[in-house]
């Protein structure tokens, strides 16, 4: 395959690091002609409902702000060429190339899961970020409904959480979303990669266009949500110039927090990536690859704590130096940044009522 797939990120099925026989396709020449035959069909979107067994994951990162997690869904329709999350397919023995963009699982079961771990006697509150492996809103969500679901649940028990998306259906949550913020519980950030929607359109086919991420981020902080931006990842060479242009366009809509992440490309996602460089941009692939693995230590991925997300060398201090200083200029210093989340609003659901043994007479009623 030579072209890039319209409406998607990866252009091929890259087998994953788990599987032990791969399958490749091979033209044998006895049909030259027959191109439109033989052509893979439109790759379409399905969904399968998955019962999960939990909701809450923990780690102890060092250098993440948050040591809770909750993910209503595994793959991600917006079909993130860089996406950091895409190996994670590999565990279901599928691809994280295309089919961790089109064939996606739903935790129908999420919100009574979540409600049942928040149930428990030694459960700790501490703030869950929402939707981290994968984007709680992506398209299914508008059908599906399975991260509103979950925010009803946290609304219930007044349990603080954050949210970090793409898409702009996060308004459609106003309702559940200002209540919450009135009280402290909430904090929501968008990524913003560029702010250019023809850039955007390769980067991240299916996510909202820029402009949208930036009107609904205005939406929410009209309505008093606290918002942030994060422009991530910082790809050398494709788009780390829209930086401070980034930066101003997110303060203008209300953002009172901002950061940035240098690109990630863990295991699967480097060679996927370095196939959509040769889709989109070959002329410089080899040169944002050199820089990259200049930020690496001549690697294509450095996965120690404190290095993965800023990088190191000349170009990652340039790159920390023009940050702060497109803070200062776009007025972030002066805004109250990340309100801090009150955790002692908790409400303790009450367990669920325990199943009533089947017996094996039978029930009468």
């Amino acid at each position: 395959m030579t072209q890039a797939i319209k409406g998607r990120g990866s252009r091929t099925h890259l087998a994953g690091r788990f599987e032990v026989t791969t399958a490749d396709a091979v033209d044998d020449g006895w049909h030259p002609d027959d191109s439109e035959e033989f052509a893979d069909p439109a790759l379409r979107t399905t969904v399968t409902e998955e019962t999960a067994r939990s909701i809450i994951s923990r780690n102890q990162s060092p250098d993440i702000p948050f040591s809770q997690s909750a993910n209503p869904y595994r793959g991600c329709e917006h079909g993130c060429s860089y996406c950091f999350a895409r190996p994670s397919h590999a565990y279901l023995n599928l691809s994280p190339g295309l089919d961790f963009e089109t064939r996606l699982f739903a935790k129908t079961n999420a919100p009574e899961l979540l409600r049942r771990e928040l149930s428990r006697p030694g459960y700790v509150p501490s703030p869950i970020a929402l939707g981290i492996n994968t984007d709680a809103y992506q398209p299914i969500e508008r059908r599906l409904e399975v991260t509103r679901r979950m925010i009803e649940v946290l609304w219930e028990t007044r349990h603080p959480f954050t949210l970090i998306t793409k898409n702009a259906l996060v308004t459609r949550d106003l309702d559940l979303l200002a209540p919450l913020a009135a009280e402290r519980l909430v904090n929501v950030y968008f990524s913003v990669t560029t702010l250019d929607p023809h850039l955007s359109a390769k980067l991240e086919p299916r996510a909202a266009a820029p402009h949208a991420r930036l009107r609904a981020m205005a939406k929410l902080h009209e309505a008093g949500v606290p918002v942030g931006v994060m422009a991530a990842p910082v790809i050398p060479w494709i788009n780390d110039h829209e930086l401070e242009a980034i930066l101003e366009a997110a303060a203008a809509s209300g953002a009172g927090s901002a950061g940035y992440t240098l690109l990630r490309l863990p295991h699967e996602v480097a060679p996927l990536f370095r196939d959509w460089l040769q889709a989109h941009y070959p002329d410089r692939a080899a040169h944002v690859m050199s820089t990259i693995q200049q930020l690496r230590g001549g690697k294509d991925y450095d996965s120690r704590f404190g290095q993965r997300f800023t990088g190191q060398g000349v170009y990652a201090q340039l790159l920390a130096r023009r940050f702060q200083l497109a803070l200062r200029r776009a007025g972030f210093h002066e805004r109250r940044g990340d309100p801090p989340l009150d955790i002692t609003r908790f409400r303790r659901p009450p367990p669920p009522s325990p199943a009533r043994k089947a017996s094996p007479q039978g029930e009468l009623f």
